[in-house]
């Protein structure tokens, strides 16, 4: 499955700003990783951000959004965000901040716990 190329971009030059992302292919699309957490990614032309447990419901309740089921199971704490939900620089912006709040406030993951195949530095 092919992602939003322009999606990807605007996220990297959200991104670039912020310490120890990195990209890598996952999940048929592409994610974006703070100290080896998920943040965010793209499948298809979905935005989708992990806001964590606490703040799920809370996002589900949003215009654009749906719960994260590539498996056909809900995945708690992630939901994917469809094209109207990211279009302007604000919007896009804030979902940035939810996932990064989110993948920031875990611990490092340590590198053997991590695979670098197919991840890119941002920075």
């Amino acid at each position: 499955m092919a992602y939003d190329e322009e999606l990807a971009q605007r996220l990297r030059e959200f991104l670039e700003e912020e310490s120890g992302v990195t990209e890598k292919k996952m999940f048929g699309g592409l994610a974006f990783m703070v100290s080896g957490n998920m943040l965010c990614g793209i499948v298809g032309g979905d935005l989708m951000v992990r806001v964590g447990p606490q703040h799920y419901q809370e996002a589900l309740e949003l215009a654009h959004t749906r719960p994260m089921d590539f498996t056909g199971r809900p995945m708690k704490g992630i939901v994917y965000v469809d094209a109207d939900g990211c279009k302007t620089d604000s919007a896009l912006r804030s979902w940035i901040n939810r996932g990064l709040g989110f993948a920031g406030s875990l611990p490092p993951k340590t590198a053997g716990r991590t695979k670098k195949r197919n991840s890119r530095r941002i920075l």
